[in-house]
């Protein structure tokens, strides 16, 4: 096990690079716009000289490495955060999204695990076909489609939710607030309709192979009612597959979801990732690429591990 843990981080820090490489080649090669200010221009074309920018490519992403590993410096905002570290306009911008995220899965998991429970015992039976058929439905929408029913229904119909999330100073200072709380539910119910369904889908399969099991049927010739052998055997085993989910979906937090961001006006890092591409922030848009494929690389890795520590029979990476 520890040897299949030691190959996979190597394996993810080499990815990792990879897709760094590739995505800096091919940042550095589009032209950058300078401001109209002049005084703004000439400071950003001495530290674009300064940090070698009109050095051959290559030169360019040695330099490039060297600062991150020796000053953890991934690069300057010039637009959206005028000389601010990157590292710290992207990591300013987590809390807001891990918040949203945090809260849509609070609300789904459990949700989700028990639509799918219900619909794995009432197999074959209406709830089970009325469950499926709005799960296949849910399933099918995408989530800026949940965002516009939701900013419709509950804002112009309703007068229930504002429309968007409301500001650090509208909020009263903190993200924590009641307020601010009561302005993502928005977002939250809008992020939670497609994860409910995808539990729902995921639990009631697994549930539904492990019911017809023959240590089911064993446990029922034992005594044991329905109910009893399902929460008994049934539900502990069943839950394997779906545990490493549920600890993909908290790692991915993170990451968050760029288009309920900007829909809802949530000044997350989704957000932050679109105004980069939209104002030509070069060096925020590369810092957030690093991030949004470490955190992809990771939930991989810790989904692949869980597996072995949840059900001790699985022995990853040994033959």
């Amino acid at each position: 096990m520890t040897k299949y843990i030691i190959k996979r981080v190597l394996l993810m820090f080499f990815t990792l690079f990879v897709i760094t490489t590739i995505c800096f080649m091919l940042i550095r090669v589009l032209p950058r716009e300078m401001p109209t200010d002049k005084v703004q221009a000439q400071a950003i074309a001495d530290r674009f000289k300064a940090l070698g920018y009109e050095e051959p490519l290559l030169t360019q992403y040695l330099i490039y490495l060297k600062n991150i590993f020796t000053k953890g410096d991934f690069g300057t905002s010039w637009y959206i955060a005028f000389r601010q570290p990157a590292l710290k306009v992207l990591t300013d911008k987590l809390l807001p999204t891990v918040l949203v995220n945090l809260y849509s899965l609070l609300f789904s998991i459990p949700i989700g695990i028990a639509l799918g429970i219900y619909a794995a015992i009432k197999k074959n039976k209406w709830q089970d076909s009325v469950i499926s058929t709005m799960v296949i439905l849910f399933v099918s929408i995408p989530s800026y489609v949940y965002a516009f029913l939701v900013q419709y229904f509950l804002y112009f119909k309703l007068g229930w939710l504002p429309l968007q999330v409301y500001s650090l100073s509208d909020g009263g200072g903190s993200w924590l607030t009641w307020k601010m709380f009561h302005s993502m539910i928005a977002p939250v119910l809008a992020l939670s309709f497609g994860e409910i369904a995808g539990l729902c889908r995921f639990t009631r399969a697994e549930l539904t192979e492990t019911l017809t099991s023959d240590y089911m049927l064993l446990a029922r010739t034992k005594g044991l009612s329905k109910a009893q052998a399902t929460t008994r055997h049934a539900l502990k085993n069943a839950m394997v597959p779906i545990l490493p989910m549920i600890i993909s979906s908290f790692i991915g937090i993170l990451g968050g979801s760029m288009i309920i961001e900007e829909i809802f006006s949530v000044p997350g890092v989704g957000q932050l990732y679109i105004k980069s591409i939209n104002l030509l922030d070069y060096d925020v848009f590369m810092m957030d690429s690093v991030f949004y494929t470490f955190v992809g690389l990771l939930a991989g890795i810790v989904v692949d591990i869980s597996y072995g520590f949840i059900d001790p029979r699985i022995r990853m990476g040994e033959k």
